[in-house]
C-alpha cells in the first residue's frame, strides 16, 4: 500500500521525485527489486484502488486498472448489487483471493486509508461530488469524461484537485492515441500555419422511446441513492446503464457524451488546455419527436469563435455542414490559412497535401510523450507526481465548449463568454444556467 512504505527503503515514488537531487549529489545505487523491475511488484510499491461505479464504464477501466501488475483493487462501490458483485467476482480471481470489499456508499470506501486511488465510472451527474470527496480524502483520480454535468461542478473539481494535491487523469482516452499525438504535433508546430476554422464532429444523436408504464425499481438497486443530486425522474430499465445519456438530467446526449472526446482533441492540438471560445452562436438543437423517457436533442450544432478570431463547428455529423468534406466518420478537422488540414478519428489520419502526414519533426518541435496506454499514464502520473496527458482543467475546458453550446441553444441566443472569470457578460439567465442546484443534502463542498 503506497501510502505506508517502510522509512528504510526508497520507494519508487521517492527515487523519482528526488532524483533530480540524488543525481546532483552523485549516483544513487537502487535495487531493481525495489523498483519492481525483476517482474515482481513489492507490496509498498503497489497502488492500491476502490472503484466507484463499475456497472458499465467503470467495469471496463477496473478490469484495465487490475491487467497491471502494480496495482491491487480492493474495493468496490455501486448502488446496484449485481454489478458490484460482478465485478468483486471477477477482481478476487484476478488476485486469488475473497479480499475485495463492497460498498453501496461511496463516502464508505474513501474513508478507507489504505487506498491510494479512486476510479470514478459514474453516471455524468455523479462525478463532481464522489471527486470532490476523493480529493479531500488525499485519493489521486481517475474519471470517465465529460468531467462534469455542468459548468459550475467542472470548475469545482478543478479547484479541489489543486487544492489537495492530488493527481487527476480524465478518462478522455483519445489523448493517449498514437494517431491523435500526431495530429497535435502536426497542428500544434504550426505545419498548418495559423488555424482558421476548426470542425468538431460528433455522433448524430437521435434516440426515440414511449413507455407506456414505469415498473417498480428492483430490489437490487437503491435508486434513490442512484438518481442522488439529479432532479427527480421515475425509474425505467430504458433510462438505465448506457442509455442514462439520453436523459438530460443524467448525461448530455452524444453531445457531452462525445465533447471530451473530439472537442478535446481540439484544444489539444491548439494548445487551449486553459482556454475556451469567447463567443458561441447557436445554430440547431432538436428534440426527440415523440419521446417520454429521453429528452437528449437529435440533431444539434453551434459556432464558437476564439480570441484569435479563429472559428469552430460543433455538430453532429449530418448537421455538420456541406461545405466540408465529409470523410466518413466523426473526429477533429484542423483548418490552415492556405487551404491545408488535418482529420483525425479513432481509425483515420488523413491530410491534405497528404505528405503532411510525413513531416520529419524537428529538434524543438512540441512533442506529447510516447506512452499510449491511458490507464498506465494515470498509474504512472501517481508514482512520479507530475500530471497526466489528460489533465483536470483541460478536461474542464473541453466540457465547457459542451456546456456552453447546449445554454445557447436552449436559450436561443448568442452568449458572449469571459474565459477567465468563466461568466456569460450581461446575461444573468445564461449565468443561472452554468450550474443547477443539487436535490436533498447533496452539496459540492
Amino acid at each position: 500500500m503506497m501510502k505506508k512504505e517502510p522509512l528504510d527503503r526508497p520507494t519508487r515514488r521517492d527515487f523519482l521525485l528526488k532524483a533530480g537531487v540524488a543525481l546532483a549529489a552523485g549516483p544513487w545505487i537502487v535495487p531493481s527489486s525495489a523498483l519492481g523491475l525483476d517482474g515482481h511488484v513489492a507490496p509498498s510499491e503497489r497502488i492500491v484502488i476502490g472503484s466507484i461505479g463499475v456497472g458499465g464504464q467503470g467495469s471496463g477501466l477496473t478490469r484495465h486498472a487490475m491487467s497491471h501488475a502494480d496495482v491491487q483493487v480492493v474495493a468496490v462501490c455501486d448502488v446496484d448489487t449485481p454489478a458490484s458483485q460482478s465485478m468483486k467476482s471477477s477482481i478476487d480471481e484476478r488476485y486469488g483471493n475473497q479480499d475485495c470489499k463492497i460498498y453501496s456508499d461511496f463516502r464508505e470506501l474513501l474513508a478507507r486509508s489504505d487506498i491510494d486511488a479512486v476510479i470514478v465510472g459514474t453516471p455524468d451527474h455523479w462525478h463532481a461530488i464522489p471527486v470532490i470527496q476523493a480529493a479531500k480524502a488525499g485519493k489521486d483520480i481517475y474519471c470517465e469524461k465529460p468531467l462534469s454535468h455542468d459548468l459550475r461542478e467542472g470548475r469545482a473539481m478543478c479547484d479541489a484537485v489543486q487544492r489537495y494535491g492530488v493527481i487527476f487523469q480524465t478518462g478522455s482516452m483519445q489523448r493517449s492515441s498514437g494517431n491523435m499525438k500526431k495530429a497535435c504535433e502536426i497542428v500544434r508546430n504550426g505545419y498548418l500555419g495559423r488555424i482558421h476554422h476548426v470542425n468538431v464532429i460528433l455522433p448524430d444523436g437521435g434516440h426515440e422511446a414511449y413507455v407506456k408504464g414505469f415498473p417498480p425499481v428492483p430490489d437490487s438497486l437503491d435508486y434513490e441513492f442512484w438518481v442522488g443530486p439529479a432532479p427527480w425522474a421515475p425509474y425505467h430499465p430504458q433510462r438505465m446503464k448506457f442509455t442514462w445519456r439520453w436523459w438530460m438530467d443524467f448525461g448530455g446526449g452524444q453531445l457531452m457524451d462525445w465533447i471530451g472526446h473530439h472537442g478535446d482533441i481540439a484544444h489539444m492540438g491548439l494548445g487551449l488546455d486553459e482556454k475556451g471560445p469567447m463567443e458561441i452562436h447557436p445554430v440547431l438543437w432538436d428534440l426527440p419527436a415523440r419521446s417520454n423517457i429521453y429528452n437528449a436533442p437529435s440533431d444539434y450544432r453551434f459556432e464558437c469563435v476564439y480570441e484569435t478570431g479563429m472559428t469552430m463547428t460543433v455538430a453532429n455529423k449530418r448537421k455538420i455542414g456541406e461545405s466540408y468534406e465529409d470523410h466518413g466518420d466523426t473526429g477533429t478537422q484542423w483548418f490552415g490559412e492556405d487551404g491545408q488540414w488535418v482529420f483525425v478519428s479513432r481509425s483515420k489520419l488523413l491530410a491534405q497535401p497528404a505528405d503532411l502526414l510525413n513531416v520529419l519533426f524537428a529538434g524543438n518541435d512540441f512533442r506529447f510523450r510516447t506512452q499510449h496506454d491511458h490507464m498506465r499514464d494515470f498509474l504512472d502520473c501517481v508514482k512520479s507526481r507530475r500530471e497526466p496527458i489528460a489533465p483536470v482543467e483541460a478536461a474542464h475546458r473541453s466540457a465547457s465548449i459542451g456546456h456552453l453550446g447546449k445554454i445557447a441553444c436552449i436559450l436561443g441566443r448568442t452568449l458572449k463568454w469571459d474565459v477567465e472569470k468563466e461568466e456569460v457578460i450581461g446575461d444573468e439567465m445564461a449565468n443561472r444556467m452554468l450550474g443547477k442546484p443539487y436535490r436533498g443534502d447533496w452539496r459540492l463542498a
